[in-house]
C-alpha cells in the first residue's frame, strides 16, 4: 500500500485497537482513521497521546468513506463485542458478523488490504488442537456465542473463496494497558491487581475438569504490546489466510498469579473459589497457539516477552502508576 494512504482501524479506541495505533505511530504512521463508538464509556482515554486523522462512529463509516475509496489503503478490523458471556445472539451476529461482512466486502471491492480479528475462542475446547489451518475451520466447535460469531465470519471468508485476499488473526488471551473499559472481560491481571494490593491474596477458579488441578488450567497469555506489534507487521506482508497471534506457551493461572506476586514483591497467597455458573461448560481449560506459521512469516517480530516479564511491565509501568 501507498504510505500516504489511510489506514482504517475499527475498534481503534478499544484495548487492542489503541495499542495498534500506538504501534503504528511509533513507526511514523499517523494517517489513521479511528472507527469506534465512544458512547458514555471511558474508552476515549485510550486514545490520549495517540495521533490520527479523524474518529468516526461505526454507523457513519460507509457514508464517510463514499468517494474516498482510493484514499484508503488498509483496514485493521478489531471492532467487536468481545464478551464471552454475552447472551444476545442477535446483537453478536449484527455487530461481529454482519458488520464484518459489509466491511470485508467494501475492502475487497476496492482492493484494500484487510486484516481482521478472529479469536482463539473459535477453537472451542481445544480437542482439535490450535493449528491455524484454514481448511479445518468447518470442524471447529466454539463454546460460546462470541466464539461462534467470530467463526461465522471465518466461514464466510472461506465460503466466498477469498481466503487468499483477507487475513484473519486468531488472538489468544491478550492482556495489558488500556483494558479497563472492558469491565468483566478485562484480563484477570487487571481484576486481581487491586485485590492483591489490598488483601495480599488472590482467588482463582477451581477446576471443573478432572484433568486439571485447581489453578492449573492453562492459557496462552500474550501481552498486548506483542499482539499489536504482530498485527502491524502483517501490514507489510502480502500473505493472507488465518494466523494465530499468541505467545506459543501455555501457562497456568497459578503461574500467572506467581508472576503478579513477584512483580509486587509479595509472598504468594492463593485461594480457590467455585467457577461462576455461567462459565461452566463454556470455559477453555487449555489454550496454546501453534505459532509455526506466524513465526515463519514474521520472524523475530513474532517473538514475545516471557509471562513474568510482561506481567512485571504491566504492573510496574502501568497498573501501579495509574493506581497512584
Amino acid at each position: 500500500m501507498d504510505k500516504n494512504q489511510l489506514i482504517i482501524v475499527t475498534g481503534g479506541a478499544g484495548f487492542i485497537g489503541s495499542s495498534v495505533i500506538r504501534c503504528l505511530n511509533e513507526s511514523g504512521i499517523v494517517n489513521i482513521i479511528v472507527v469506534d463508538d465512544l458512547g458514555f464509556s471511558e474508552k476515549w482515554k485510550n486514545l490520549v497521546g495517540t495521533k490520527f486523522d479523524d474518529i468516526i462512529g461505526k454507523e457513519q463509516f460507509f457514508s464517510w468513506a463514499k468517494g474516498k475509496e482510493s484514499q484508503i489503503g488498509a483496514h485493521i478490523h478489531l471492532g467487536a463485542c468481545s464478551s464471552t458471556v454475552e447472551k444476545n445472539a442477535s446483537y453478536l451476529l449484527e455487530n461481529n458478523y454482519r458488520f464484518s461482512q459489509n466491511l470485508g466486502s467494501f475492502a475487497l471491492q476496492n482492493n484494500h488490504r484487510f486484516i481482521y480479528a478472529s479469536s482463539a475462542a473459535t477453537y472451542g475446547d481445544g480437542q482439535l488442537g490450535f493449528l491455524d489451518d484454514s481448511s479445518k475451520i468447518d470442524e471447529l466447535h466454539p463454546l460460546n456465542m462470541y466464539g461462534y460469531s467470530k467463526q461465522l465470519f471465518d466461514l464466510w471468508v472461506k465460503n466466498q473463496g477469498v481466503q487468499d485476499k483477507l487475513i484473519g488473526l486468531k488472538y489468544f488471551n491478550v492482556f495489558g494497558p488500556n483494558e479497563a473499559h472492558k469491565g468483566r472481560m478485562a484480563s484477570a491481571i487487571h481484576h486481581l491487581f487491586p485485590i492483591i494490593k489490598k488483601t495480599g491474596k488472590v482467588q482463582l477458579f477451581k477446576s471443573d475438569d478432572s484433568n486439571f488441578s485447581h489453578g492449573e488450567q492453562k492459557r496462552d497469555f500474550i501481552y498486548v504490546k506483542d499482539a499489536a506489534r504482530m498485527t502491524c507487521a502483517f501490514l507489510n506482508h502480502k500473505a493472507n489466510g488465518i494466523y494465530n497471534v499468541g505467545s506459543g506457551v501455555a501457562s497456568s493461572w497459578n503461574q500467572l498469579a506467581f508472576a503478579m506476586f513477584k512483580a509486587l514483591n509479595m509472598e504468594s497467597n492463593i485461594d480457590y473459589i467455585d467457577m461462576p455458573t455461567d462459565l461452566i461448560g463454556k470455559y477453555q481449560n487449555y489454550t496454546c497457539a501453534d505459532m509455526q506459521k506466524t513465526k515463519a512469516l514474521l520472524k523475530d517480530r513474532a517473538n514475545c516477552l516471557s509471562l513474568e516479564s510482561s506481567v512485571a511491565d504491566y504492573i510496574q509501568n502501568h497498573l501501579n502508576k495509574s493506581s497512584g
